[in-house]
């Protein structure tokens, strides 16, 4: 689907990004499983994607990411556990690995 002309060409085209060395990508897919997510997962979820290398894999700490976001540990801790259980993520302590999406099927 094409954007309508008028929204084609950016706001401000002085302000352009360009994508760095070390961009992270996030499957677009994702956002059609947003609802069902809590917003401690989808903190964790998108911190772990800037994170993360070209393998998904990242080990930042429970501490850290919880100080990062800001959380608790404890919301941390289970909003992974969620993750892992609704095949987002993979935990091994302490490596983090983001998994493939599925497809849904209707």
């Amino acid at each position: 689907m094409q954007p309508p002309p008028q929204f084609a060409d950016p706001v401000d085209p002085t302000r352009v990004r360009t994508l760095p060395r070390h961009f992270a990508w996030v499957d677009h897919r994702l956002r059609d499983r947003l609802r069902a997510l809590s917003l401690e997962e989808i903190a964790l979820v998108f911190f772990l994607h800037l994170a993360a290398d070209k393998s998904g894999l990242s080990f930042w700490s429970d501490a850290t990411v919880a100080r990062k976001l800001p959380l608790a540990e404890g919301d941390v801790i289970q909003a992974r556990v969620r993750l892992v259980a609704r095949g987002l993520v993979a935990y091994r302590y302490p490596l983090y690995q983001l998994l493939p999406l599925a497809d849904e099927r209707s």
